[in-house]
């Protein structure tokens, strides 16, 4: 199958990468400034676990052109949520009659209802990466996380499967996708405050305030989707509700219990920090924003991620004076919760 990476960073060179180097048909579509990244340096692959996988720019398959995506049996979507729009706006003036798979590889909740309400007549699907990707740059993309990859089921799902099990990709096909998303966003809700600590993954979940603001802005979603009566997955050896109490408990205590949660190597960090670095808008709307949507759907508020969207727009605007240490941003999260009380 002819496999197109549409919107080739962290994410779509690490997927692709490895598909392509266990002999799949991969192109991507990159920026400019991907494709000058790539066809100088090739791409490096490697994990929290010392796999390394390199491939020369002449293996690879590069463009900027989107137009070539007319060609695609497959369609992996890996565009931040921010570009949404204009990517499905491209594919349906390039593919024409043409249907190909289409998954989307992206955070959040809302991408594939826009997906699908531009590209209607296409089969479009949920999925869902678990593991975190850091661009190290010269196309060195590192998964710095555990994880396995989810997609909505469909009849032909052998077919990717093989691949991705060749590969050397976990991949599971759901029924439920929405359970998934929702798990996913709930651990997907510590990008924010890991992109204000301005510290690697694991050195900002060593510090307890900082945990203890993930698990109020955690507490606060699954409490609203009780509230909604909506189900959410378990992507961990830890059943979702107990993360927030897990999260909140002594450093000693905590560490012990961690190791069943998620594996995460020192070079870990969240796309939404390497977003801020590079002056780049988030994705904050996608993922504390999906929150806020809930909240109006219920007629309640979330106070909490609500403040942290401020943060993140405010330090979009500032990337290089950022940083906020553990206890400031543990007392502003404590403030607005303690007054919505009242």
């Amino acid at each position: 199958m002819k496999i197109y990476i549409y919107g080739a960073g962290s994410i779509g060179c690490y997927l692709g990468g490895k598909l392509a180097a266990s002999g799949s048909d991969v192109t991507f579509i990159t920026r400019p400034r991907i494709y000058e990244e790539l066809s100088h340096f090739g791409l490096e692959l490697t994990d929290y676990l010392g796999k390394n996988i390199k491939l020369a720019p002449n293996v690879l398959k590069l463009t900027t052109d989107p137009k070539q995506v007319a060609d695609a049996e497959v369609i992996f979507i890996c565009v931040k949520s921010t570009a949404t729009e204009q990517a499905a706006n491209e594919l349906k003036t390039y593919l024409g009659s043409k249907t190909p798979l289409i998954i989307s590889f992206q955070n959040g909740l809302s991408n594939v209802p826009i997906l699908k309400n531009i590209l209607q007549g296409q089969t479009v699907l949920e999925g869902m990466v678990p593991f975190n990707v850091a661009a190290l740059g010269k196309g060195h993309f590192h998964q710095g996380t555990s994880g396995t990859l989810s997609v909505k089921q469909y009849p032909t799902q052998y077919l990717l499967g093989n691949m991705f099990k060749k590969a050397e990709l976990e991949i599971v096909f759901e029924e439920d996708m929405l359970a998934i998303q929702w798990a996913k966003l709930l651990l997907n809700l510590n990008n924010s405050i890991n992109a204000l600590s301005k510290l690697p993954l694991k050195e900002q979940l060593s510090t307890r305030a900082y945990r203890q603001c993930v698990a109020m802005a955690q507490q606060e979603t699954l409490e609203l989707l009780d509230y909604a009566q909506i189900q959410t997955a378990k992507l961990t050896a830890i059943p979702t509700h107990w993360i927030p109490k897990i999260l909140s408990l002594p450093n000693p205590v905590f560490k012990l219990l961690s190791r069943k949660m998620l594996e995460i190597d020192p070079l870990a960090r969240s796309s939404m920090q390497d977003d801020l670095i590079a002056g780049r808008a988030t994705e904050v709307d996608w993922i504390n924003g999906e929150v806020l949507k809930l909240a109006e759907q219920c007629g309640r508020r979330a106070p909490i991620n609500e403040r942290l969207i401020q943060l993140i727009k405010q330090a979009e605007k500032s990337p290089k004076a950022f940083a906020m240490r553990a206890d400031v941003l543990k007392a502003q999260l404590e403030s607005v919760a303690n007054s919505e009380m009242y």
